[in-house]
């Protein structure tokens, strides 16, 4: 079967704003329904990453930290970027280190290429299972103050369910684990 014609007709786009992690761009366009419009669009410059560490316990490690963007203290599981060139598990090993301090032996694919927000950002994830852990030292980037917090894989899937944990990569994930029934 033939993928659907796009229905959207761009007449230009310009580049409206720019810094280390994001270009936003705004297209002038002529919409599905044959009507003029503008589409801004926020262009991520790194895949993000997310790691869900499991022990032989069944224990798990979320990271707490206030998000600008949402005004809120959030718990997730551990996350962050992967830039163009580096190799998403790879990024998912420097993740897992730098904020939990975890050193894991085994990573199995959860997912890829999940889109974020498709309505306004061309933003992907990866997400890992990471097992075989052991414990190193964390070392945080600058613009992390973060918590640590370990606890049993189930109550964090409870988390989840009451609506303690928004953030889409951390849902999709733990929900994903909770489906296999870790």
């Amino acid at each position: 079967m033939l993928p659907p014609k796009n229905p959207w007709i761009t007449h230009n786009t310009r580049p409206v704003y720019e810094n280390p992690w994001i270009r936003v761009t705004e297209s002038e366009v002529t919409n599905p329904g044959g009507g003029p419009g503008i589409y801004g669009v926020v262009h991520f410059k790194n895949r993000a990453i997310g790691v869900v560490p499991v022990d032989e316990e069944g224990f798990t490690w979320l990271v707490g930290q206030y998000r600008y963007t949402l005004e809120s203290y959030e718990w997730e599981i551990p996350e962050g970027g992967c830039p163009a060139g580096e190799p998403p598990l790879e990024a998912a090993r420097r993740e897992l280190a730098e904020e939990t301090g975890l050193i894991a032996g085994h990573f199995r694919l959860l997912f890829d290429n999940l889109a974020l927000s498709n309505s306004v950002t061309n933003e992907r994830a990866t997400i890992y299972l990471a097992t075989g852990l052991t414990q190193s030292e964390a070392s945080p980037e600058e613009t992390e103050d973060l918590a640590i917090r370990r606890l049993p894989l189930q109550e964090a899937i409870a988390m989840v369910r009451r609506g303690e944990i928004t953030d889409s990569i951390s849902v999709i994930a733990l929900l994903a684990l909770a489906a296999e029934a870790i």
